[in-house]
């Protein structure tokens, strides 16, 4: 009897480890921003994700781009850094151009942000996909105008690991611009973020001075392949 619990024991936690080792990891990268008048349905739409796929394995990002500045409102979370980085996946796509609201679904992907029909299949197809990479984060500390941590990652297909930091949401008044005098929400806004080619290592991300105290913050981790496909991903709140 007890060789047979004993058997039964180690096939379950053998289980355990391959169920882990393959689950299934959704990130939707939203290129946006408060400039843009196209915008509002889209964000509110990945809200509506995260809350809805809170507990699964959907992590969802909000990249604000800077090509709408000068448009009249000037967006408080965009970068020059986030419209190349939408460069980099227009290169993938072979678009000619760039867009907002852009949603890139495992780096496989895209469609127009507000599309819920679009994203509510391609949440169903990826629920189906194993990851290849599996991340992990530790020691990780806050102090002053900085996050550190250390990460590792395992398995195939690795390029890059991508670790952003993530505001969980903001409200916003825009006064200027095409969303003039509307009230915008953002969600998981991408505050910072470093990319490496090490499968371990350290980091520190700096935090931008818009981030404050009340703010919660989050580093979403994935892992990308030379193609910019998703290969896993991973959260840890701060």
């Amino acid at each position: 009897m007890k060789k047979h619990l004993l058997i039964l024991l180690t096939l379950v936690a053998f289980s355990s480890v391959y169920a882990q080792d393959q689950n299934s990891a959704i990130v939707l990268e939203l290129f946006t921003s408060q400039g843009c008048s196209s915008c509002p349905p889209a964000d509110a739409l990945l809200d509506d994700i995260r809350e809805q796929y809170e507990n699964d394995n959907v992590y969802v990002l909000s990249y604000h781009v800077d090509y709408w500045n000068r448009l009249g409102w000037r967006d408080p979370f965009s970068t020059e850094a986030y419209s190349d980085y939408q460069r980099d996946y227009a290169v993938k796509f072979r678009s000619r151009s760039i867009y907002t609201p852009q949603l890139v679904v495992n780096g496989s992907e895209h469609f127009t942000g507000s599309n819920q029909y679009k994203a509510d299949d391609a949440l169903r197809r990826y629920a189906k996909a194993p990851t290849t990479n599996n991340i992990s984060i530790s020691d990780v500390n806050q102090k002053g105008n900085t996050v550190s941590f250390s990460y590792t990652t395992k398995g195939d297909e690795f390029s890059t690991v991508t670790l952003a930091l993530v505001v969980a949401e903001r409200i916003t008044k825009v006064s200027r611009g095409e969303n003039r005098n509307r009230t915008l929400k953002n969600t998981n806004i991408v505050a910072n973020r470093v990319v490496k080619n090490e499968e371990t290592g350290e980091v520190s991300i700096a935090i931008p001075d818009w981030v404050g105290d009340t703010d919660q913050l989050a580093v979403i981790a994935y892992t990308q392949d030379s193609g910019l496909r998703t290969t896993g991903a991973v959260r840890i709140e701060i």
